[in-house]
């Protein structure tokens, strides 16, 4: 959600800060601040809306200049979007600033404290409690890390903290408990930020923070120690992209650039994970073989997009290893007393490594004795940290809200752990294996084939940018992406959009069938026992008065008469059928968005990364 960036170095600290805000837009956010330590105080400037008003703010009142600085962009919480609420907050004498992300849960307690000591709180946040608590343990102890020790201890709920101090001009200092914060280290220069992509132009070195933990931030390097003020290991990590990653390199949306990027995403994904005798090796799993083949359960959890994915993922593992598979939704998981054990497997799906719900479905699973293996996108990201296994998915950055090549990097990803249970439980035979392998090796390809046909896709979706409603329709691995399909419609076109199992057409979505109405239908293979029914329900919706978007195989002929538009895609196994069919719903989605005049990399109300429950 919020972006955070801190620095301190040689260079223009506001620069540097507003450089990395401006690359932390994707994440969402309603305001903007920054505050710079120079000629011995501390000057703030910050504004309601998007980052094209502050910087009109700093073109009219410039601030001084100075070599320590931290910015921030929030997503509302505690308090509307207003420049009163925006960050950073200051103590009463100005002397303190903060920024945070997260949820101060136990604030209102504090707040009415600091009242009757006789602070005046000049926002509604839950954030502006810290920087006055800061203010009054930094008078009794002049450091201002330790006084984030001694505040941090008295907060509850899940915060990233970062503040300066104008006494101590050449330092910033940090502090996260569940939410994310990384350090970039530089030479004769430090970042702070939540996400690397805010100082990947600078440095590709980065430091993990772990849980409860303070950083100061100085030229000349960093010390993290925790809550308890004890010194921590430090585990440094090279980025293993660059800052043209995460540009738009040419086109008009990164949406559109991420789309492009699938077959490289997926070849990446793929890359390294095969050895010279065609089977699998998954050493970064962390979790033996042995335990492999003890597990009797596997439970998937994930939120949105990343939900789908583990939909689609339950058909391989229990079709290859024949061990029962139940997918959650991250967000009611803990709530509804799971039953697990120590021969369960959860799997948690997340992009960024840092969605809470998620995080807090792992630290749940691992609570009941069960192993947990994260895929992520992330390196160093908070879930990977805290599961005792992960599955790295090598997409590289994505910057637009509406997730494409993490999708199908994170549909490989469970393909490849479904095939290693396999192999590791002896379901399925080495030439089995080999055999998917090769099939999944040949989806580069096969995306890329899809990426090529997609402009009779552009144009059914500007012919249909007024419409008021469309439905998806899909069964076996085909509902998921119909789902997904929906869900893409709603996040980026604002349109009612839903997705249901074809086989319930009759038992209610089909009253919702009428003239003219744009029904999206995956059709399964022509080898599959489901094709025949699913074309019969394309024949009654169309019978109804639908408009028939048919995405079907190439070669599949007894579509094309029910098919009002029809969308081909490669010939694949079933299970591999989504890393193709769901591409052009990602275009169709992308291009609606467009052309009702709709912010594709932003959309409203919409976040990259949430990090609050």
């Amino acid at each position: 959600m919020c972006g955070i960036v801190g620095y301190v170095g040689s260079q223009s600290a506001l620069e540097v800060v507003m450089s990395g805000l401006k690359r932390l837009e994707y994440r969402g956010y309603d305001s903007a601040g920054v505050a710079v330590l120079a000629d011995g105080g501390l000057a703030t400037a910050k504004r309601a809306g998007k980052l094209v008003n502050l910087e009109k703010t700093l073109g009219r009142r410039p601030l001084p200049t100075g070599n320590t600085a931290i910015g921030h962009t929030r997503w509302a919480t505690h308090g509307g979007p207003t420049d009163a609420n925006a960050h950073p907050h200051l103590d009463n004498a100005g002397r303190v600033a903060v920024v945070h992300n997260g949820i101060i849960e136990n604030f209102a307690a504090l707040r009415a404290e600091l009242a009757d000591r006789g602070h005046h709180l000049a926002s509604e946040t839950d954030t502006e409690v810290v920087a006055h608590l800061l203010a009054e343990e930094f008078s009794s102890c002049a450091d201002l890390a330790e006084a984030m020790r001694l505040v941090c201890r008295r907060l509850e709920g899940a915060f990233t903290l970062v503040a300066v101090h104008a006494d101590e001009p050449d330092l910033v200092v940090g502090a996260r408990r569940s939410s994310p914060l990384v350090v970039g280290v530089g030479e004769g220069e430090s970042f702070l930020a939540s996400d690397v992509a805010a100082f990947i132009a600078h440095t590709r070195a980065a430091i993990e923070l772990g849980q409860d933990q303070v950083v100061e931030l100085r030229r000349d390097g960093v010390t993290v120690t925790g809550f308890d003020g004890m010194p921590a290991e430090v585990r440094t990590y090279h980025v293993d992209w660059d800052a043209s990653a995460a540009e738009k390199g040419g086109y008009d949306y990164f949406m559109l650039k991420e789309i492009a990027e699938q077959p490289k995403a997926v070849a990446d994904t793929l890359l390294g994970r095969i050895d010279a005798t065609g089977s699998l090796s998954l050493d970064e799993v962390r979790i033996t073989d042995s335990e492999l083949s003890e597990v009797d359960k596997v439970v998937i959890v994930a939120c949105g997009t990343a939900f789908h994915a583990g939909m689609i993922a339950k058909y391989a593992i229990e079709h290859w290893t024949r061990i029962p598979c139940e997918v959650e939704l991250a967000s009611e998981f803990r709530y509804r007393d799971p039953i697990l054990g120590e021969r369960s497997l959860v799997i948690a799906i997340s992009q960024s490594g840092e969605t809470m719900d998620t995080l807090m479905a792992v630290r749940h699973a691992r609570g009941q004795g069960s192993k947990v293996l994260a895929i992520c996108n992330t390196n160093g990201s908070t879930i990977p940290r805290e599961s005792d296994g992960v599955l790295y998915t090598h997409a590289g950055p994505e910057v637009a809200v509406a997730s494409t090549k993490a999708f199908l990097t994170q549909l490989v990803a469970c393909y490849l752990v479904a095939l290693y249970l396999g192999q590791v439980r002896g379901t399925k035979r080495a030439d089995e294996v080999q055999e998917v392998i090769r099939d999944l090796s040949r989806m580069p390809h096969e995306v890329d084939r899809v990426l090529e046909t997609m402009e009779p896709v552009r144009e059914l979706a500007r012919s249909l940018a007024y419409q008021d409603t469309v439905l998806f329709l899909g069964r076996h691995v085909g509902y998921p992406v119909a789902l997904e399909g929906a869900l893409k419609l709603k996040e980026l076109a604002y349109m009612h959009a839903e997705g249901f199992a074809a086989g319930e057409l009759k038992h209610g979505p089909i009253a919702l069938i009428e003239d003219g109405l744009p029904v999206v239908v995956i059709v399964p293979s022509p080898r599959s026992p489901l094709h025949d029914k699913v074309v019969s329900n394309i024949q009654e919706i169309r019978a109804r008065g639908a408009c028939t978007i048919v995405i079907a195989e190439e070669g599949d002929e007894a579509v094309v008469p029910y098919a009002d538009r029809l969308v081909r895609v490669p010939a694949t196994p079933t299970l591999l059928q989504p890393l193709v069919a769901t591409v052009p719903l990602q275009v169709f989605a992308c291009e609606l968005a467009t052309a009702r005049g709709n912010e594709v990399d932003q959309p409203r109300n919409l976040a990259k990364s949430v990090t609050v429950e």
